[in-house]
């Protein structure tokens, strides 16, 4: 991987990168992925908008099963990868991040300004009032509505929820809207069947027109919604470099693959060209 990685460095060093990461990167935090080495195959269809919304037994569902899987996203910690996206943004070496994850680890890792293309987990919207809330309040109120509701868990899922009997689910409350007192609420993220928003995907746009390098990392780029903007930059005859375990769909775009674990080269690439930690970014020290 040498060869491979001396060309990675050269890349990032001369600046104007912008990073778009995927599920690949959270892997090492606990969160597993659907198409990584390390993924889980998907064991029900995913939850999409129409169901949502219109659905109330699908909807009880996908509650139910975010509940627990909730508590498990809002333990995770940025791991050495987030972490090294971060000190080559303050470096100055990366100019801005997209991501296609929901867990908001990029930003609790110390990254500025990130994108979150499919939004954030940690957040709640009314869809009648449009009221934004904290999970971590709408968790509380579900926690009410439902006492005891401790269903074993075996493992969360990529997407932040947990597989569940039918007759768990059954049982389970859900609440509405805390500010109107009857808008439904859902996570604030995209949905299959749901779009992201025009000025979202336009702001994206913008960042990668705009870069020197396009730096992927940890995506399969399956799906069209990253997919777009590495078949934008190689229109432009921007550079891509892809970091992912196994092939992606972005390969034959790409000017620099490198097969190989985000927790191993992100944090060698930042020490190459970042730097040393600087005493903001660095581990705490040990109590």
């Amino acid at each position: 991987m040498t060869e491979s990685f001396d060309a990675l460095a050269r890349l990032v060093a001369a600046g104007d990168v912008v990073v778009l990461s995927g599920a690949g990167l959270s892997t090492e935090s606990g969160i597993p992925d659907y198409r990584g080495p390390s993924g889980v195959a998907r064991r029900h269809t995913p939850m999409t908008y129409q169901a949502f919304t219109r659905d109330p037994d699908a909807r009880r569902r996908y509650w139910a099963r975010s509940h627990l899987g909730w508590r498990l996203i809002a333990r995770a910690e940025p791991n050495a990868g987030h972490r090294a996206v971060a000190r080559l943004q303050h470096a100055g070496q990366v100019t801005g991040v997209i991501t296609q994850n929901v867990d908001g680890l990029h930003t609790a890792a110390g990254s500025r300004g990130v994108i979150e293309l499919h939004g954030r987990l940690d957040e709640v919207t009314c869809l009648d009032c449009d009221n934004l809330t904290s999970r971590e309040e709408v968790d509380g109120r579900l926690r009410e509505a439902n006492p005891g509701f401790d269903a074993h868990v075996a493992a969360v899922n990529p997407d932040g929820d947990v597989d569940l009997p039918d007759e768990a689910v059954a049982r389970f409350r859900t609440v509405d809207c805390g500010i109107c007192g009857t808008g439904m609420l859902k996570p604030d993220v995209v949905f299959f069947g749901e779009t992201v928003p025009a000025a979202r995907v336009a702001d994206c746009f913008a960042l990668v027109e705009r870069a020197r390098l396009l730096l992927v990392l940890g995506s399969s780029l399956t799906v069209m919604s990253g997919r777009r903007f590495v078949i934008r930059a190689a229109k432009l005859g921007i550079p891509v470099a892809i970091v992912n375990q196994g092939p992606t769909r972005g390969d034959a775009h790409a000017t620099l693959a490198v097969d190989a674990p985000l927790g191993e080269v992100l944090p060698a690439l930042a020490d190459v060209t970042a730097g040393p930690v600087r005493p903001a970014l660095a581990e705490p020290a040990a109590v």
